[in-house]
C-alpha cells in the first residue's frame, strides 16, 4: 500500500471489505468449532460467535448504504440471541444436573 493509498483510506475510514472480511473469519471460526467440539458450553458460545458475525456484516453493509435497515436487524438479531441464551443456558443447567456431564455424544437423548 502506497502512502497515497493509506491517507485515503485515512479520510474515508475502514474499507467495507475489512468488515466483511473479519465477518467471514468469525463466522468460520463458529462454525468450525460448533462441527468440531463436543462441549455444549463450547457449541453455544460458537452459535453466539456466528450470530454476531452477522451482525457485523449488516452493520457494515448499513454503513455502506447509508440505511437504518441494517441496525434495525441488528438490534433483531441482539434480542432473540438473548432470548436464546437465557432459554439456552437453563436447559444446559438443567442437563448438567440431570447427566452430569456437559458432552454432547453422551446427551443424545432426552429421557433419564
Amino acid at each position: 500500500m502506497d502512502p497515497s493509498q493509506a491517507l485515503e483510506m485515512l479520510k474515508n475510514g475502514v474499507p467495507t471489505s475489512w468488515y466483511l472480511t473479519l465477518s467471514a473469519l468469525l463466522f468460520s471460526i463458529g462454525v468450525a468449532g460448533f462441527m468440531i467440539r463436543r462441549n455444549i458450553i463450547t457449541v453455544f458460545m460458537c452459535i453466539e460467535l456466528m450470530l454476531n458475525a452477522v451482525n457485523l456484516s449488516f452493520i457494515a453493509f448499513a454503513h455502506q448504504h447509508k440505511q437504518v435497515s441494517g441496525h434495525l436487524f441488528t438490534f433483531f438479531v441482539m434480542v432473540v440471541a438473548a432470548a436464546e441464551a437465557a432459554v439456552g443456558l437453563a436447559i444446559i443447567l438443567t442437563v448438567f444436573k440431570n447427566r452430569s456431564t456437559l458432552n454432547i455424544d453422551e446427551i443424545n437423548t432426552l429421557k433419564n
